[in-house]
Formats: C-alpha cells, sequence, structure tokens
C-alpha cells in the first residue's frame, strides 16, 4: 500500500544552528535505508511561506502501523508532525513508471469529481472511459506519471510533469471529466535526499 505523507518539522526555539544540521545529516544518511527497502520512494519541497519546513513523501507500507515504524525511525521524527493519507490503486494509473521529460517540473493534482444532480449514468460511464484512453496517451507522453484512488467518493491524486501550470492546466481542462472535477495543484521542488536524484 501507498501513503502521501505531508510532514512538517517544528524547531524548538534557541536550537543551536549545529544541532539542527546534525539532524539533517542524520536524517540524509538514515533516508538511504528506508528507499533501499523499497519504503521510501519519493520526496518533495512542497511551495513554504518564510520560516516553514515541510516535505511530501510517498511510502510504501503493508498498513498504517508499518508505516509508523518507518516514520518513527527517521532521525527529525523528535521535531515533526505527520500527516498521512492513504493511496489506493487507480485502473488508470500508468504505474511502475513513465517516460521522463526533460526539463518538466513535477505536480500532485488532487481532483475531486462530483457530477450534476440528474446527469445520466451513460454519460458519466461513456466519459469515464474516454479518460482512460486520455490518461494512457498522457503517461506514453510523460505528462501522467503516477495516479492513485484517495479516501472518499470521487477523490484521485495524480503525479504530473509539465513545463509550468499553464501547460498543466491545459492537460487537464482536456479530461472528458473536466466539467464535473475540482482541481487542487500543488507545484513540487526537488528536495536533496529524493531517492529518485540520490539513486541516478
Amino acid at each position: 500500500m501507498e501513503y502521501l505523507v505531508t510532514m512538517t518539522n517544528h524547531v524548538p526555539e534557541g536550537t543551536p544552528e549545529e544541532a539542527v544540521a546534525d539532524i539533517r545529516a542524520r536524517e540524509a544518511a538514515h533516508s538511504r535505508e528506508p528507499a533501499a527497502q523499497g519504503r521510501l520512494l519519493r520526496l518533495w519541497r512542497p511551495p513554504l511561506r518564510p520560516g516553514e519546513w515541510r516535505t511530501l513523501g510517498l511510502f510504501a507500507a503493508e498498513d498504517d502501523s508499518r508505516l509508523e515504524e518507518v516514520l518513527a525511525s527517521m532521525p527529525l521524527r523528535v521535531w515533526r508532525t505527520d500527516e498521512a493519507t492513504p493511496l489506493s490503486a487507480h485502473p488508470d494509473d500508468p504505474s511502475p513508471a513513465a517516460p521522463g521529460r526533460a526539463g518538466a517540473r513535477e505536480f500532485l493534482v488532487r481532483f475531486t469529481r462530483s457530477a450534476a444532480e440528474g446527469t445520466p449514468a451513460q454519460t458519466i460511464d461513456s466519459a469515464v472511459e474516454a479518460e482512460a484512453v486520455r490518461a494512457r496517451e498522457l503517461a506514453a507522453q510523460g505528462s501522467l506519471v503516477r495516479l492513485w484512488r484517495l479516501p472518499g467518493q470521487g477523490r484521485a491524486l495524480g503525479l504530473w510533469r509539465a513545463e509550468d501550470t499553464t501547460e498543466l492546466g491545459a492537460v487537464l481542462e482536456a479530461f472528458p471529466q473536466s466539467p464535473w472535477m475540482t482541481v487542487e495543484t500543488t507545484p513540487l521542488g526537488e528536495h536533496p535526499n529524493d531517492p529518485a536524484l540520490t539513486a541516478s
């Protein structure tokens, strides 16, 4: 099972810079272990306000308790709170991997589908089928990297690559279910401990 984990650090006021640097160094060294075990899949930096220290992580674990073991083993946990969201398999997920796009940025996109009351079931079914075809096309182009179901009806999470938000917006607007979807986009920055970077 996969999880998206929002990890927020709160360094106690007055903590010496040397102590922060030491914890960071130990975290970087430790992250290689769960990555090698297939527990830590990705790490990203989301947009941050001044003074914020937050990371998004994609983890794999058999269940919630095993995930907690992995998170608790990380040195930064002494200053960190974690919020884990379980991710379920999506039928249109292009996993295990999509081709790369040189120079493209990564984005997490949350979708909530809510068709207007009275929309014929056949109309919805046709849009779902057309969307599956479009998802395969975008995966082949390297735009759609991963796709998961989120808890709750009609909710999904996608990992996308695009040059910028303008290109991504145009791609999402062309989806067959676009008129029924509410979309929340999070631009992702590189994290120095991301297994996708350290493995290359």
